[in-house]
């Protein structure tokens, strides 16, 4: 099960109330993440309404060394309300995430330079990545990606059909 369950605090897309929810735990440096990336996109189109997303992040720093500074620019551009806006630019880049790329993608937003520059020199968000990363070990996750329907682990393939036919499972 997942530990805790998606709430306001989490990055989510679609209402909170909608009839499924789907929680991702992911590294933006993980290539099977930048598949699944993909996939979520197309099934937010399919279900739009009757679901709620959730990313948590789950940085694989051993196999992925810019995953965790990649999550922490995450953070520090949703802290200027543009979570997503990065989140999306993060995974359709992953071979650019050195922390130059990171600060022409904060610059590209729009953000507050000075501050996102800050933030990152003094790894303002790390706790709240280390908080995901935590969550997700309580929850059972040990690699990238890894959903949860629900609040149920999902140990199935996350190709787009196979994902869809069990949203709509739990949607129905």
């Amino acid at each position: 099960m997942l530990t805790p369950p998606v709430t306001a605090r989490d990055h989510i897309q679609g209402p909170l109330g909608a009839s499924v929810v789907l929680v991702e735990y992911g590294d933006y440096e993980c290539p099977y993440c930048g598949e699944a990336y993909l996939v979520v996109k197309e099934l937010q189109q399919r279900l739009a309404d009757q679901l709620c997303f959730a990313f948590r992040n789950f940085p694989l720093a051993t196999a992925h060394p810019h995953a965790e500074s990649a999550a922490e620019a995450a953070e520090a551009a949703g802290a200027q309300g543009m979570f997503w806006e990065m989140h999306d630019v993060l995974y359709e880049n992953q071979g650019a995430l050195e922390d130059e790329n990171l600060l022409e993608y904060a610059s590209a937003l729009g953000l507050d330079l000075r501050r996102f520059t800050r933030e990152m020199n003094e790894q303002v968000y790390a706790p709240k990545v280390r908080e995901d990363f935590r969550s997700g070990v309580r929850s059972g996750v040990n690699g990238t990606p890894s959903f949860f329907i629900s609040g149920a682990r999902y140990n199935g393939p996350f190709d787009l059909q196979s994902l869809f036919t069990a949203l709509a499972a739990v949607a129905a």
